[in-house]
């Protein structure tokens, strides 16, 4: 059995009971980067000693290669394109349960466990993914496009525990990082200016931020920097001839590079209540029947009613009773029935 690095601080008593002499840690090195990984010295330290605690060796592999090649170059394709994709949504599928689990299994592992959020549970014969038992904490939406392969060789030992239940039970069994600060950002960009990261890798390419009645109101850096729903940095607020509320990005032009704001949270531009999704991906290996289902459209949304409409094999629209705010492509479209996760796809 192998453990990754995802949440270090794990059900002590039912981690130690599954510890044989088999047992390893895997450390997978984080990128500082995306053409050399760099380990922070401080992970390494907490998983070292924590698997010391446990009585387990601790391993550091580096997928630097796999990483640049399946989810880095697809980061920068989609904004290229003007989308905002989802790097952890990839990073799950291709390096996490792929890379890394095939390497586990290389090793002659049975099973891997990492600290996500979420639940396996065999049901009729199959693996079912579910919500984690702490909905602040839930990582479903993540794990999405894992497989039932993936997850028959998966464990996630705090899926059934809020996280200060996690953060007690480390406390207790003397495991350093009890009261780790929550790691935030991209894990090739950490919480460096993102602004800053990007125009190391894409040219800026500076344009009109025009109305939608097409009335110039400032100019953007970059279709890339923004997305959709966004609010802060737009450099426009306070106009004399303005309505007084907020601006939001509502809509990009590529091919005149133009970036369209509007004005007011509500405003019908960024309230949608159809989508259309390519790129599918099941669960269970077959697409859903259509029907009524729930859907998040971005992380931390709350679940909101749907409809599917199966569109090809591999994609999908859904349709919603009350409108979405802010639907935003190259974010995913993640199913539900309650809390079971069915899949889902890339927002057109």
């Amino acid at each position: 059995m192998s453990f990754g690095n995802a949440g270090w601080a794990l059900d002590f008593e039912r981690l130690s009971a599954a510890v044989t002499p088999r047992t390893r840690a895997l450390f997978v090195v984080t990128p500082s980067n995306p053409t050399g990984w760099t380990a922070t010295r401080e992970d390494l330290i907490d998983a070292v000693s924590v698997a010391e605690r446990i009585g387990i060796d601790v391993e550091a592999v580096n997928f630097a290669a796999e990483y640049r090649e399946r989810v880095f170059a697809s980061f920068l394709a989609e904004y290229r394109a003007g989308r905002t994709p989802n790097p952890d949504v990839m990073c799950n599928a291709e390096i996490k349960f792929k890379a890394f689990l095939d390497h586990a299994m290389a090793l002659g592992a049975q099973k891997i466990a990492t600290g996500h959020y979420a639940r396996v549970e065999e049901r009729d014969g199959a693996h079912a993914l579910l919500k984690g038992a702490d909905p602040s904490k839930d990582q479903s939406y993540f794990l999405h496009r894992l497989t039932q392969a993936q997850l028959a060789r998966t464990l996630f030992p705090v899926g059934h525990l809020l996280k200060k239940e996690v953060r007690r039970i480390a406390r207790e069994a003397g495991l350093p990082n009890h009261a780790k600060r929550d790691s935030t950002g991209i894990c090739f960009i950490g919480e460096r200016p993102f602004r800053e990261f990007l125009s190391r890798y894409l040219p800026r390419e500076p344009g009109p931020m025009v109305t939608p009645e097409g009335e110039r109101v400032g100019e953007h850096q970059g279709l890339m920097f923004y997305t959709i729903g966004q609010r802060q940095g737009l450099g426009i607020g306070g106009r004399r001839d303005g309505a007084g509320e907020p601006w939001y990005v509502a809509g990009k032009d590529l091919e005149a590079n133009t970036l369209t704001v509007v004005q007011g949270h509500d405003h019908g531009l960024l309230l949608k209540r159809r989508l259309a999704a390519a790129d599918a991906s099941w669960i269970s290996g077959d697409a859903p029947q259509a029907g009524a289902f729930a859907a998040k459209t971005r992380y931390r949304q709350a679940d909101s009613a749907c409809e599917l409409v199966p569109s090809g094999d591999a994609s999908f629209e859904l349709e919603f009773p009350a409108p979405q705010w802010a639907v935003t492509p190259g974010q995913s479209a993640v199913l539900y029935r309650g809390e079971l996760c069915l899949g889902g796809g890339i927002i057109n």
